[in-house]
């Protein structure tokens, strides 16, 4: 139980004062139960016979906070139900965002004579910042870029949400940890400090300098004293627009899924198929399909979902297709709900035929094309792409990632099985800006994860798929706030009440 609201005494329509405040995250699947208890009697406030005595029950609704945040105004009304055969009346939610989750950060930081790492050159430094959360644990909030090739980088400013450094709590540990990243992936640890808002808002009136410790060396070595020192030169705070403020807005998430159905997963029918469906278990993809898109359909009106399958032979002619719709339907590729797409992709595994290459090109510069139709902020689309191996026109997926960084879209990888993916990596952007014949990507518009790190040892798919989602989802928020920004378009007033 999170808490109760005030008694309003004597009537069938209470409209209730009282307001619960929930931290909200997008990535996250926020399940809501509502039970409204009635005709107090006797029955003291509080009392176990008042809140669950069947004379005084009157019904509850189970809602997600996303549907919620998701709705039109941010109002979503539900029946009521729990009583046999009783109409029970509807319940009215509404939600608003507090006002103190608009500040947005941006700061500048350079840092001084860190550990060389590079047995060639020196190193080629970057921060990763880590906002503290309630259990003890840490989650990655930032990444700076990557300053090649010396000791004494200075990196460009950046701007985060305050919420997203310290959920709102001024005094919360903010870890960074210091890097100097490699190639392939295996980046050198170099050192760490911690800091807090409130410690990082001082250098609004003075410069803040940091200590670089690295715990291991200063184990080893009485005569260590630092891995080198970071500057914080300067560091602003404004209000800004949130993800919130444009979906109360009207703006509309419209979610696209593309399935691999190249050769290398194996035959649908055998168990060592990343396909196979077993009569216990749903399959790789079909688990990373549900974990991302029942989170993600909240904020689709319409929940219909375009659903494309690439690299498979497909009939009746046979032909090789990197785009063709799951549902067999050319004119409306789109699925009714996750179920629809799902009942879509294992018909499509019963009728083509598993073949090659893995060509991501096709399918992102068809999600491209409908995203460029609209581009004043009322639409935004979100391309899943569910693969197992590695790409084939590498050069072409970038050429179209890059180009579509500059339209209201992005893209999340999930990769299955256990293939090496660099390229995929390089795709994600997040260390290294993607490019393609000496173009930038306007955007990070890339998020890729490996299914394989969020299957739960002890085979918990609940968990396992929760874990995924949050990571899979978490930069959307601010991808969408990027293209806002960068195009300038404002959140349209909700209508009044």
């Amino acid at each position: 139980q999170f808490g109760r609201t005030e008694v309003i005494d004597n009537t069938l329509n209470p409209d209730f004062v009282r307001k619960f405040v929930l931290d909200y995250y997008f990535e996250e699947k926020q399940n809501l139960r509502f039970d409204v208890v009635g005709d107090w009697g006797n029955h003291p406030p509080g009392s176990h016979s008042a809140l669950f005595g069947a004379q005084d029950f009157l019904g509850q609704a189970f809602v997600a906070l996303g549907e919620v945040i998701g709705s039109q105004r941010g109002r979503l009304e539900r029946p009521l139900t729990g009583v046999p055969g009783k109409r029970c009346g509807t319940i009215l939610l509404l939600a608003e965002e507090l006002s103190n989750c608009r500040d947005i950060v941006t700061m500048q930081l350079c840092a001084n004579k860190l550990d060389k790492k590079d047995f060639f050159g020196k190193s080629d430094p970057f921060l990763v910042f880590y906002r503290s959360n309630e259990d003890g644990t840490f989650t990655i909030c930032h990444k700076t870029e990557v300053v090649k090739n010396t000791l004494n980088p200075v990196w460009q400013p950046f701007t985060i949400p305050v919420r997203a450094l310290c959920n709102g709590d001024y005094d919360r540990t903010v870890k960074i940890d210091v890097y100097d990243w490699d190639r392939d992936g295996s980046h050198d640890f170099i050192g760490e400090f911690a800091t807090s808002y409130r410690e990082l808002s001082r250098a609004q009136s003075q410069f803040t300098v940091y200590e670089v410790l690295n715990p291991r060396k200063k184990c080893k070595k009485k005569k260590y004293v630092n891995s080198g020192t970071v500057t914080l030169l300067s560091f602003s705070v404004e209000s800004e627009f949130t993800f919130v403020d444009y979906i109360r807005g009207g703006t509309q998430l419209n979610f696209t899924v593309a399935i691999d159905f190249t050769a290398s997963n194996g035959l649908p029918s055998q168990p060592t198929s990343l396909h196979y469906a077993s009569p216990y278990q749903l399959s790789a993809y079909a688990l990373a399909l549900k974990a991302v898109g029942e989170i993600i359909q909240d904020y689709d009106s319409d929940k219909l979902f375009p659903a494309y399958g690439f690299g498979a032979k497909v009939p009746p002619d046979g032909k090789i297709s990197h785009q063709f719709p799951l549902n067999n339907n050319v004119e409306n590729p789109s699925c009714a709900g996750i179920e629809g797409v799902l009942e879509s992709y294992l018909q499509s595994l019963r009728t083509v035929q598993l073949y090659g290459p893995t060509n991501f090109a096709p399918v992102i510069n068809q999600v491209a094309g409908t995203a460029a139709q609209v581009t004043d902020g009322s639409q935004y689309h979100v391309l899943l792409i569910i693969t197992d191996g590695v790409i084939s026109d590498m050069l072409q997926t970038k050429e179209a990632i890059v180009t579509a960084s500059s339209l209201p879209m992005s893209i999340i990888i999930v990769g299955v099985g256990p293939a090496e993916f660099e390229a995929m990596e390089e795709l994600d952007g997040d260390e290294v800006r993607l490019s393609s014949r000496g173009r930038y990507a306007e955007r990070d518009i890339v998020q890729f994860v490996p299914f394989r790190d969020y299957v739960d040892d002890s085979g918990n798919q609940v968990l396992s798929m929760a874990r995924l989602a949050k990571d899979v989802l978490a930069e959307i928020p601010e991808q969408l706030l990027s293209y806002m920004k960068t195009r300038d378009i404002k959140p349209r007033r909700a209508d009044p009440e």
